[in-house]
């Protein structure tokens, strides 16, 4: 079930609200064109501007619109224990596959404390949890022994792996078995990340160039080399537009090029420079992506 390209979506706003009829129509869309799963309420999601009500009627909009047509990972995490366990059972209540749970950010815990937390987490609930390991963000690096202690818990299942160190893969790969699910979460790496072992990708840029991406994790995870190498070297412009700033700000901009939804973001966040506008209209164009 959790293999290939998986949509870390944006939230879309329509005058500072949650523009939920965008959001069902992007979950047609990645289905249509054949995105694997969906991750929605994620960072790319703007998680940490929204309320605990909108979160809640982000991820519960986006299982009722997938249908259970493809699976749907339902960003869950906190820094507050207490907080993540309440977002992971919202997301089993309202029927998400799994929940993505982010190392907590800001009281930077030892690796003894990150093993409570996830396993306060697990205990609570009865869905399967996805770690989130993104130490650029949270200051605090989940070492692979550390994950191999979780991986024992039968609910924890995988990793989003945002270190950008591909070796990552073949160490949890060894520590946690190969059916321990190992996502990337950083596009441009992730064909050395699947040639690691990896099983797929969180990606920014499968919002705006959602076939391709798919098609890109699939040669990966089928073997074919030669085509994942062709779509690697049509796609890295673009993963470098998308985040040149901020990847959420790109993706979001990427889609009101495509006429599927807004650039509005919340602040502390801010629209897209010249410049970058620019970067992405030449990679989207270039990709055939502007028709």
């Amino acid at each position: 079930m959790f293999k290939g390209s998986f949509v870390a979506m944006v939230t879309p706003f329509k005058d500072g609200r949650l523009d939920l009829d965008t959001l069902k129509a992007l979950v047609d869309w990645h289905v249509a064109e054949g995105t694997h799963g969906l991750v929605p309420v994620g960072t790319t999601g703007e998680s940490p501007t929204l309320s605990h009500e909108e979160h809640e009627e982000v991820v519960a909009t986006v299982v009722k619109a997938a249908a259970g047509r493809i699976p749907v990972v339902a960003g869950a995490g906190s820094n507050n224990t207490a907080e993540g366990i309440g977002l992971v059972r919202h997301a089993q209540e309202v029927g998400a596959d799994a929940a993505l749970v982010v190392t907590p950010y800001y009281n930077k815990p030892t690796q003894e404390g990150l093993i409570a937390h996830f396993t306060a987490i697990h205990e609570a609930s009865q869905i399967p949890i996805i770690i989130y390991n993104i130490p650029g963000r949270s200051v605090v690096d989940m070492t692979p022994a550390t994950m191999a202690r979780l991986a024992e818990l039968p609910r924890i299942v995988g990793v989003k792996d945002s270190t950008g160190d591909v070796v990552r893969v073949s160490e949890q790969r060894a520590l946690c078995g190969p059916d321990f699910v190992q996502f990337s979460g950083e596009d441009a790496s992730a064909l050395g990340f699947n040639a690691h072992g990896g099983h797929g990708c969180i990606s920014v840029t499968a919002n705006v160039a959602p076939r391709l991406c798919a098609e890109f994790q699939t040669a990966t995870l089928e073997g074919d080399w030669t085509r994942a190498l062709e779509l690697q070297d049509r796609l890295l412009p673009l993963h470098e537009a998308i985040f040149t700033e901020p990847g959420l700000v790109g993706a979001k901009y990427g889609l009101s090029l495509l006429g599927r939804s807004s650039t509005e973001v919340r602040l502390p966040l801010v629209p897209l420079g010249e410049a970058t506008r620019m970067l992405l209209k030449d990679a989207m164009g270039g990709l055939g992506l502007l028709g």
